[in-house]
């Protein structure tokens, strides 16, 4: 760990390099570029435990040395000042109270930091059919933004009648306690099947959202204004690497990014994603950027169940910058804290807007990304080419530059992940997430250079904590 006044000795674990973010330690100008102090680092993780665009519609790459505006022009937070609070507080004792599950919390999260802006709150009807409809908002000025995802909150028929004719609601967390207010609601029809149809372009059974989210919520929607009363926080050891959109970009402007780089994950870092990077990384280079930063973001929030927690996710992370895989001083590691929905080409245009709120003018995109296999059919429900096309023509996403994968696999004549040369095939080995699980759960190591061992132990330590006990039984996932 660094702190201000002290020099970082060497033998630290570049891990500290994950946080990357002291708010005492960055300008709070957002435009000048004064040469970037020596890094300091919060403290390290210790858990308990493309060719580019070929669109002919996109504009030529620019060259420049600030960050890309969020959509609208301005980033939006919904939180009340401090001085706000204690009237705030008292107008919600007499409002009627509308109860948030976790899934709820982490959308509050979402939008109190600015993620979907310009949504000022929850979507009334409009944005709602914007959204499902046509991908996309159209502003008051006449431009369009992107917004591919409906952000909405679902309420019963009791709860709307228990609102009556009030205009504002109170929302609370599990525990009873005051999160937000929504002002000035409206209340309107919640149409599952459609909303599902349109946003999965399927409605067969076993969809882990809807099943999750949707299908036991109740027949009505509430949208309106949110004022956030406090910054949402899990105290689960990780809050400090969810950065905000602001937050990321002080930290790429403290390090005079002229170009950032945002890579989503949802699963443990392998080789073939660090040769990615890093080639990503050497392309913009060519291109002629100076300093382009990786923005390594992990996905936070709910994910289906036979998915890597979180918690372990992170420690393994952790390990992939401790073994040099990534280079800490072009990495931020911060936490995305969106839900994940599994709805393919429609959610990745959400992982890709959202990205340039934070800051990203350039977003990596893989093969069949946000997808998952048909709960029904064996085949993968989307097309694995669909999630990068749909992204090089989305309405709304015109700004932001898509760098499609290259194809990586294990290489047998070089012992390492490369990229598929199709002219000798029979030299690859694609070793696909199932394969990597199986491997992991039988304690077994996969081919060298496929993943760095610390990584590879911390998948290998999670998949033991699941293993059945004497009695049979299968745990809960311990924390890692």
């Amino acid at each position: 760990m660094v702190v201000p006044g002290r020099r970082k000795n060497k033998r630290e674990p570049q891990m500290a390099s994950m946080a990357l973010y002291l708010k005492a330690s960055i300008p709070s100008s957002h435009h000048a570029f004064p040469k970037p102090p020596k890094i300091q680092f919060a403290q390290s993780l210790n858990l308990p435990v493309h060719s580019l665009r070929t669109s002919r519609t996109r504009p030529a790459t620019r060259i420049s040395a600030s960050l890309i505006d969020p959509d609208g022009g301005r980033l939006v937070e919904l939180f009340v000042t401090e001085s706000e609070k204690d009237s705030k507080l008292k107008q919600a004792l007499n409002l009627p109270k509308i109860g948030l599950s976790m899934i709820d919390l982490q959308w509050v999260h979402v939008l109190s930091e600015g993620w979907a802006s310009p949504l000022k709150g929850f979507m009334r009807q409009s944005e709602f059919l914007q959204t499902l409809h046509f991908n996309s908002l159209r502003l008051e000025n006449g431009s369009v933004v992107n917004m591919s995802v409906p952000i909405v909150l679902a309420i019963d028929d009791a709860q709307k009648n228990q609102i009556g004719s009030s205009t504002s609601v109170a929302l609370v967390d599990e525990n009873g306690d005051l999160v937000a207010i929504l002002s000035d609601i409206e209340i309107y029809k919640h149409n599952k099947e459609e909303r599902i149809a349109r946003t999965w372009g399927t409605t067969a059974p076993g969809l882990p959202y809807v099943e999750k989210v949707i299908s036991g919520t109740g027949n009505w929607l509430i949208g309106g204004d949110l004022e956030v009363i406090n910054p949402v926080k899990y105290n689960d050891g990780l809050d400090r690497f969810r950065l905000s959109p602001a937050q990321l970009r002080d930290e790429f402007e403290r390090r005079n990014a002229d170009a950032v780089f945002a890579f989503q994950l949802r699963n443990p870092v392998h080789n073939g994603h660090a040769l990615l990077m890093t080639d990503t990384r050497r392309r913009l280079l060519e291109m002629g950027y100076k300093n382009p930063v990786l923005l390594l973001h992990p996905l936070g929030g709910y994910t289906k169940e036979d998915d890597v927690p979180l918690s372990w996710r992170m420690k393994q992370h952790e390990k992939v910058l401790e073994d040099g895989v990534l280079d800490p001083e072009t990495t931020v590691v911060s936490i995305f804290p969106s839900p994940m929905h599994y709805a393919g080409p429609t959610e990745v245009q959400w992982h890709a807007k959202a990205r340039i709120n934070a800051g990203a003018n350039f977003y990596i995109v893989g093969r069949d990304p946000a997808g998952m296999s048909h709960p029904v059919e064996k085949r993968d429900l989307y097309d694995a080419d669909h999630g990068k096309k749909v992204l090089s023509m989305a309405p709304g996403l015109e700004r932001l530059n898509i760098l499609p994968f290259k194809v990586a696999a294990y290489d047998k004549t070089q012992g390492k992940m490369a990229f598929f040369d199709p002219s000798r095939a029979q030299d690859f080995v694609f070793i696909s997430g199932t394969k990597m699980r199986t491997l992991a759960k039988n304690n077994e190591n996969p081919p060298d250079g496929f993943m760095c061992p610390g990584g590879w132990k911390v998948l290998v330590e999670y998949y033991d904590s699941l293993a059945p006990a004497e009695n049979g039984r299968v745990p809960e996932p311990i924390p890692a």
